[in-house]
């Protein structure tokens, strides 16, 4: 496995959304093992504090967030930035048509969590080779 790192030689950092938290653990755990530093968040609040105040490398986000929230914003800010991220979703036939001009790479439910992370890692492993 190589590790990803991010300027300064740090382990990448990847913001991991979901507001299951059984998932959330799942998808830190096989942040963890590519070699990259998760960033959790179970709300949209927490992910934009986090996206704010840390550099992330890439991001994997659920779309759907409770509540009649989605990841939208979180999206937006991350494509700003030019940030990659996935949408990490099992509502793929009611996601909203604007989540699904978010333009992120959408992975359903359930997929493994590693093949998750993967996904989310593609881009920042391309700009390496």
């Amino acid at each position: 496995m190589t590790l990803l790192r991010s300027s300064g030689n740090e382990p990448c950092r990847v913001l991991v959304l979901d507001d299951e938290p059984l998932i959330l653990l799942d998808l830190e755990f096989a942040v963890e093992d590519a070699g990259c530093k998760p960033m959790t968040a179970l709300d949209l609040v927490e992910a934009l504090r986090i996206v704010k105040n840390n550099a992330i490398s890439a991001a994997i986000l659920d779309v759907s967030l409770g509540r009649g929230q989605t990841c939208e914003q979180v999206a937006r800010t991350l494509s700003a930035m030019g940030v990659p991220y996935v949408l990490h979703t099992g509502d793929l036939d009611r996601m909203d048509e604007t989540v699904r001009e978010l333009g992120g790479t959408l992975v359903p439910k359930p997929t493994p969590a590693a093949v998750v992370v993967a996904r989310a890692l593609e881009p920042l492993s391309k700009r390496l080779s």
